[in-house]
């Protein structure tokens, strides 16, 4: 990262705000932009396959509007975010770099499986894929339906007492997790050299430990029941009926 960084990280703790028009801060995407195409390298390296930065089509379409948003980003949030695509995984790399908390989040986001009732349930179907038994700063967030706000814990403990993720949300099934490593670098955060190497550390070492394990649930395909396969007397007519009935469900 360039000298700037170090200066960013000083306004950020002092409790400034970056302007508008920072400098220091251009400095510091542009930075961003080319480690997160050297995280895409290492890990394509090291999976021997293509991992690629995922970008929407405005980004990708417009350089300049990408730096714009991400500056608007950094300034309201006081993270540097990115997003890793690796061929064949269950779900993209999410990295983000706060530097308010001078950590550095990675984690990966599934879908419940919609076939098993309840929360306990979905959430054992999770951790059953997890075989690392190194979970310390492992957590997982659990998004509820409608407005319901999303809880978290630590992975160990959902592990040791799955029960504990029904806690005040009796009647309701979980829709989905965000798994994710949070690294506290401290003042290491703050160094230029140093925040890369820790970077490029704790990134792969999530995908190996946690995320190269997952696998996305898959609704399974539907069956016939025996007693819908079809005979020479069918009523065509019902049948025409009835999927025009589930067509407009």
């Amino acid at each position: 990262m360039p000298p700037a960084w170090g200066e960013l990280n000083k306004l950020i703790s002092a409790g400034g705000k970056i302007p508008a028009r920072s400098v220091e801060a251009i400095e510091v995407i542009d930075a961003w932009h080319q480690e997160t195409k050297d995280l895409s390298l290492i890990l394509s390296r090291q999976t021997e396959t293509l991992v690629l930065e995922k970008l929407s089509r405005k980004h990708q379409s417009d350089p300049g509007l990408r730096k714009r948003d991400e500056l608007q980003q950094l300034r309201e949030t006081n993270q540097l975010c990115a997003v890793l695509d690796v061929r064949d995984a269950c779900a993209p790399l999410e990295i983000s770099a706060d530097l308010s908390r001078r950590t550095v989040d990675v984690g990966m986001t599934l879908r419940a499986p919609e076939d098993k009732k309840s929360s306990k349930a979905r959430v054992n179907w999770l951790i059953r894929q997890i075989t690392s038994e190194n979970l310390e700063n492992i957590f997982v967030r659990l998004q509820w339906p409608g407005r319901s706000e999303s809880t978290q814990f630590a992975l160990a403990n959902l592990r040791e007492t799955p029960e504990i993720c029904e806690t005040d949300k009796g009647g309701l099934q979980v829709l989905g997790f965000h798994i994710y490593s949070a690294s506290r670098l401290g003042a290491r955060f703050t160094q230029q050299v140093n925040f890369i190497s820790d970077l490029e550390q704790v990134v792969p070492q999530f995908y190996r430990d946690i995320g190269q394990n997952l696998t996305a649930w898959r609704k399974a395909a539907p069956k016939i029941r025996p007693e819908k396969i079809m005979k020479e007397d069918v009523d065509i007519d019902a049948i025409e009926d009835e999927a025009e009935d589930m067509a407009q469900e």
